[in-house]
This record gives structure tokens, C-alpha cells and sequence, in this order.
């Protein structure tokens, strides 16, 4: 039990290490497109699309959305959100290849509003690092810490493991509010990423 808690504590503390000066808006629409094809500007813009899906998935959410869950094994929506806050700070974890220590208890005590604004935070962080920080996708290394062990893997498997779930995850919470009465607005394109003018 003592092993648990201060595994807890450790997520905790690192989650609360994300950079908080970030724009909660930013990603209610993309930026701009970039310019060139890299390895890093794909990279770049599949974080948009995961920003802008989970801006719009989460804007708004009630307390009974934030409760529901499809079945009473299933985790509720809150904690898809838990769990997509961690997959996130994965991401800035495998671009500064620092390790990633997992307890299996992805839950957290923070508020939905801290945790929405913590999960878009670690993407903007990710997008500054690939785009103002000079990273590299061929040197980044995903690092999973395990005890004493480490295994690393080369960043290919952040894309189909983590960055992937995150994308699968979102759709849960799309799908879990509609169930709960609350469905996503409208009004946001998500395919242009732009909310159209009136």
C-alpha cells in the first residue's frame, strides 16, 4: 500500500510539473498548417487534430457527463480524462527523453478544469518542442521505467501506442456525453479546425 501511494504521489508530481502558462484556448481552433513536410511537422499537426478533438470533447462537460460510465466496468468519463492527461505528458516525456514510470493507477485528485488544462498543456509543450525547441523524432527515445528496469523504444511507438489511444480515448468521451445527454457542439469544424464566422 505504501508502494502505491508514493507511486501516486510520483504521477502526481510530475503531472503537476507541466507548464501552466499555456493558452487554454489554443487549440479551440489549429494553427495554421505548416509550411514544410517533416518527419516533425507531420508529427506537429497530428497533435493539432488530437488538441483541437479533445478541446471540443471536453468543452463543457456537466458533472452527470464527467460521472457517466457505459457499464460499471468501465472507467467513467473523468477518468478517460485522467488517462488521456497521462498519455499527453508521455508524449513531452519521449520528446525530452525522459523516462516514463507508469503505476497503473492513472487517477487523479485535481479538478476536471486543472486536468483539461493540463492535458492540453503537455500537447502545446509537445508542439513548441517539435517546432521552437529544435527536437528531433529520430533522437527521441520512449522510456519506460519499471522498478529498476528501463526499457526504451524508438519514437515509432509513441505513435501507434499512446498518441493513438489518446485519439481512440477521445472518441470515448464524444461518445460517453452523448449518451449522457450533453452531445459535442456543432459548431466547431473539425476537419478544418476553424470555427466557421457568422
Amino acid at each position: 500500500m505504501k508502494n502505491c501511494c508514493l507511486l501516486f504521489f510520483m504521477c502526481l508530481s510530475c503531472v503537476g510539473s507541466a507548464q501552466t502558462n499555456y493558452e487554454v484556448d489554443f487549440y479551440r481552433e489549429t494553427p495554421d498548417v505548416p509550411t514544410k513536410y517533416t518527419a516533425e511537422s507531420v508529427m506537429v499537426r497530428m497533435i493539432d487534430g488530437l488538441g483541437l478533438r479533445f478541446y471540443w470533447a471536453t468543452e463543457g462537460l456537466r458533472s452527470e457527463d464527467l460521472a457517466y460510465r457505459p457499464s460499471p466496468e468501465a472507467r467513467t468519463c473523468e477518468e478517460t480524462i485522467d488517462h488521456i492527461m497521462l498519455l499527453n505528458q508521455f508524449l513531452v516525456n519521449t520528446l525530452k527523453n525522459e523516462p516514463i514510470s507508469v503505476s497503473g493507477e492513472d487517477t487523479s485528485k485535481l479538478s476536471y478544469t486543472v486536468k483539461r488544462q493540463k492535458a492540453l498543456a503537455y500537447l502545446q509543450e509537445a508542439r513548441e518542442l517539435l517546432t521552437k525547441g529544435g527536437k528531433k523524432l529520430k533522437t527521441s527515445k520512449f522510456i519506460f521505467q519499471q522498478k529498476d528496469k528501463q526499457t526504451t523504444y524508438p519514437f515509432w511507438y509513441l505513435i501507434n501506442g499512446p498518441v493513438a489511444d489518446a485519439l481512440w480515448h477521445v472518441g470515448q468521451i464524444v461518445s460517453f456525453r452523448r449518451a449522457s445527454g450533453n452531445p459535442i457542439d456543432a459548431k466547431a469544424s473539425l476537419f478544418t479546425g476553424k470555427i466557421p464566422k457568422k
